[in-house]
């Protein structure tokens, strides 16, 4: 996704599980990572995060932080439930041009650019976007205990869940439900690791099942039951054959296979990546400050 760079800027793509920075001017781009910035899960850490990628940032650069103060900023970050929590992170942040969203309109922008169609974005959380002209749609993204269907997150949880059922008698047992009580030390261990785990530690068992879905029944079921919830979903958000769609997410593309052949039909790669999308929404927010960002 080719960005149009008139003014310096940061963008940042703050998620469950990780976190990247930018900064670009003219056409130079300098990019760092930090760990999760949910800033709903755990608002102190997700600071300490976003403040140590600045600075690491400022580093790359070869700049003092504070002459990165001024630069026209913008944040797409996980766990922003609206205004109040926005003006939190503002606050809490040595940034002065600054405009902090949650993290679906960059992940959207990202995978589509300017152009009309539809997303199905699941990575450490889940979330559906449509973007069709200028009016822009999203459903979902509501965390693991009330959504996040198909997210990495679920599918972890899934395995979880239907390996207790395993050990209980109530499906058939398979080397990776076997491998999976065996990693917890039994039933007994699996219930005291989740009930301390967090969503990203959680999410982290996604890739036992992705990685033997070709030949595990257990591990093919997650994923198919995942890919059916996600349709029957996306279905209901209005999505139609005449619609492009993007899968993007660490899992999403994983789901390529499993959903039904009208969506396998109607997939394109995305343009972008939720970082990209994050350094064209921070260009459109420094050019209508009417200023160049000077640091």
């Amino acid at each position: 996704m080719e960005q149009p760079q008139s003014y310096p800027v940061i963008a940042v793509d703050g998620g469950g599980s990780r976190c990247r920075l930018a900064l670009c001017d003219k056409d130079a781009k300098w990019q760092v990572e930090v760990g999760a910035t949910n800033v709903s899960s755990n608002f102190d850490t997700a600071i300490a995060e976003i403040t140590t990628g600045l600075n690491k940032l400022s580093k790359a650069v070869g700049r003092d932080s504070d002459t990165l103060r001024n630069v026209p900023t913008y944040m797409g970050l996980a766990g922003v439930t609206g205004a109040p929590m926005a003006e939190r992170v503002a606050a809490a942040l040595p940034l002065t041009s600054l405009k902090i969203e949650e993290d679906r309109a960059a992940a959207l922008i990202g995978a589509l650019g300017a152009n009309d169609g539809h997303l199905i974005h699941c990575g450490t959380g889940s979330f559906f976007g449509c973007q069709i002209g200028a009016n822009i749609r999203f459903a979902g993204g509501w965390g693991p205990v009330l959504g996040d269907p198909g997210s990495a997150h679920w599918i972890g949880k899934q395995l979880l869940v239907r390996s207790l059922e395993a050990e209980d008698g109530l499906r058939q047992a398979t080397t990776l439900s076997d491998a999976t009580l065996q990693r917890m030390e039994g039933a007994a261990g699996l219930i005291a690791w989740a009930a301390t785990a967090g969503q990203k530690e959680i999410a982290a068992l996604a890739p036992l099942v992705t990685r033997v879905a070709d030949y595990d029944a257990l591990a093919k079921e997650i994923l198919q039951d995942a890919a059916s919830q996600l349709a029957k979903m996306l279905t209901a958000f209005g999505w139609t054959d005449a619609s492009p769609l993007c899968l993007t997410g660490g899992i999403g593309a994983t789901y390529a296979r499993y959903l039904p052949p009208e969506m396998q039909t109607a997939l394109i790669k995305p343009l972008g990546s939720p970082l990209d999308g994050a350094i064209a929404l921070a260009q459109t927010f420094a050019q209508g400050l009417g200023h160049a960002g000077k640091g």
